[in-house]
């Protein structure tokens, strides 16, 4: 699969003067509901309506989805409101019954992403769509997977693609419910540019409060817009009640916004920037340069330990590194998720130094 500006004529199509924005709840619960919620979105900044149908679940016995019968909610809010419809598919009956209650936006879910089978099963069934197919990333961050799917879809001729960026698991304790790692979404990003990305700042989150702060993180990384999980009653609803926002939220979200251009049109921004990234230049220099001097300090410590016949691996002597150095980056403007990630690959590297002297 090549990059081609033709990705993007899907959503060029929609003539935005803002970012392109999927909105509705978690799961769709009742016709009342699903109605009620497209309404309050209909004038909005909102192009698509979202709800779920099918909800995969962790473990047995939680809500998930009320099935087909809320499919048919869905055309009728497309028929009172004349928003576009768009729901997650799992599995090729899934597939065919979107389309024959002709939703305009399918995508793929994360769980279904991390199984290649499930989405070659769902490119087979959606082959040759003139439908919007969406695929967001899978649980684990694994870009090859992610972009994997991506072309599966392409190669089953689905034209009308683009990617959804929601986040992560980790075993780690975070602020977010699926930390972003936006250096995967990046990559992707810079290997086709011209393909649709877009943030989920609800399940990146799992809070609310935080929607604003990612969703401008991302418009500021250059995405092409957002989907946010938005209910008339959020505390209530009956999955992902923390995460969803009420249509007044989300507008004022919208609202508050700030859209970047994507690069200055001044010599003088052009100048301050060239002046800027040199010094960065250097700078990145200069901490290759001591990285590369630490490595041969663990050469040497990996040779210590080999005359003594000592394990490589020094738990206390890592968590003191770890307290000092979570201590020290946080004074310098650091944040404890970027020194904990520095400091894991640094020591990774040093033990595997160590063993290569130590097996030698």
């Amino acid at each position: 699969m090549e990059n081609k500006k033709e990705m993007r004529n899907w959503l060029n199509e929609f003539n935005l003067t803002h970012p392109f924005v999927i909105a509705g709840p978690c799961s769709a619960e009742t016709e009342e509901q699903v109605l009620k919620i497209a309404h309050e979105l209909k004038d909005s900044d909102v192009s698509v309506f979202r709800a779920g149908i099918w909800k995969p679940r962790t473990r047995p016995g939680g809500f998930e989805g009320v099935g087909e019968i809320g499919l048919k909610w869905l055309k009728k809010a497309k028929a009172e409101t004349g928003l576009l419809m768009g729901t997650e598919v799992a599995t090729a009956a899934h597939c065919k019954l979107a389309l024959e209650n002709d939703i305009d936006v399918l995508w793929v879910g994360a769980r279904t992403t991390a199984n290649p089978f499930a989405v070659q099963e769902i490119a087979d069934t959606l082959a040759g769509t003139d439908k919007i197919v969406l695929i967001k990333n899978p649980v684990n961050p694994d870009m090859a997977l992610w972009l994997g799917g991506v072309e599966r879809l392409y190669a089953a001729g689905i034209k009308n693609l683009g990617v959804i960026h929601r986040g992560f698991s980790t075993y780690e304790k975070t602020k977010y419910r699926n930390i972003p790692e936006w250096q995967i979404a990046i990559e992707l990003q810079n290997k086709f540019p011209d393909l649709p990305l877009i943030i989920d700042p609800s399940h990146i989150t799992g809070n609310r409060e935080m929607i604003l702060e990612v969703t401008q993180e991302a418009l500021d990384l250059n995405y092409d817009g957002m989907i946010i999980e938005t209910h008339i009653d959020p505390d209530n609803a009956w999955s992902d009640a923390a995460q969803q926002v009420t249509p007044d939220a989300l507008k004022q979200i919208l609202k508050d916004l700030k859209i970047r251009k994507v690069s200055g049109d001044t010599p003088d921004f052009e100048q301050k920037m060239s002046k800027l990234r040199a010094n960065i230049d250097v700078l990145d220099a200069n901490l290759l340069e001591l990285l590369g001097k630490r490595m041969k300090v663990a050469d040497e410590i990996g040779q210590v330990k080999k005359e003594a016949n000592v394990a490589v691996l020094q738990n206390t002597r890592w968590n003191e590194i770890q307290t000092k150095m979570l201590a020290e980056g946080v004074k310098k403007g650091l944040t404890e998720e970027f020194i904990i990630k520095l400091f894991k690959g640094i020591h990774q590297e040093s033990i595997e130094h160590q063993e290569k002297i130590l097996n030698m």
